[in-house]
């Protein structure tokens, strides 16, 4: 087996890289302290787990190909417009549970999550990206605060995107 196979392996099984999981909504909302934080209509609620190897190349990738993903709805009926072509909301959501790992026991661990101090400039990153490709801000949680996430899936599409499996 060729050496740069095998290193590439390894590299992507002990990092797997920012993850989202992309939800095509007719709503969602982010409540804390039982306060309505941020919400959208239809849309995309996006959430977003970071890793200490991600870069700003990851986000940048990320961003361009979560706000252009065709999943909404031409006039026939078929999946062809993205966020940006329909104005249609998007909401990102730390999640560091996206990168739990399942491989021991029952317990997840959560050991490729980045730590905050290099997370949150990441989400901070993703957020201000996505806002210049969107041409607005997008709706938000709170990175680390206990949120009630609140959607109603439209179809539902759920598409699942890790910067290192770039397909």
């Amino acid at each position: 087996m060729d050496a740069k196979i095998v290193i590439f392996a390894i590299f992507t099984t002990l990092f797997q890289g920012m993850r989202i999981v992309v939800q095509r909504v007719k709503r969602a909302s982010v409540t804390i302290d039982g306060k309505v934080h941020s919400s959208i209509g239809k849309g995309l609620l996006v959430l977003a787990g970071f890793e200490d190897a991600d870069t700003a190349e990851d986000i940048n990738w990320m961003a361009a190909k979560m706000v252009n993903l065709r999943l909404f709805d031409d006039s026939i009926g078929v999946m062809n417009l993205s966020a940006v072509e329909t104005g249609s909301g998007i909401m990102i959501v730390s999640q560091f549970t996206l990168h739990a790992s399942t491989k021991k026991g029952n317990r997840p661990s959560y050991i490729r999550a980045a730590r905050p101090e290099k997370a949150i400039p990441l989400y901070e990153e993703f957020i201000l990206r996505t806002a210049g490709l969107l041409g607005r801000t997008p709706a938000t949680g709170v990175f680390g605060a206990m949120m009630d996430v609140e959607l109603v899936n439209d179809g539902p599409v759920t598409i699942i995107i890790d910067s290192r499996n770039r397909e």
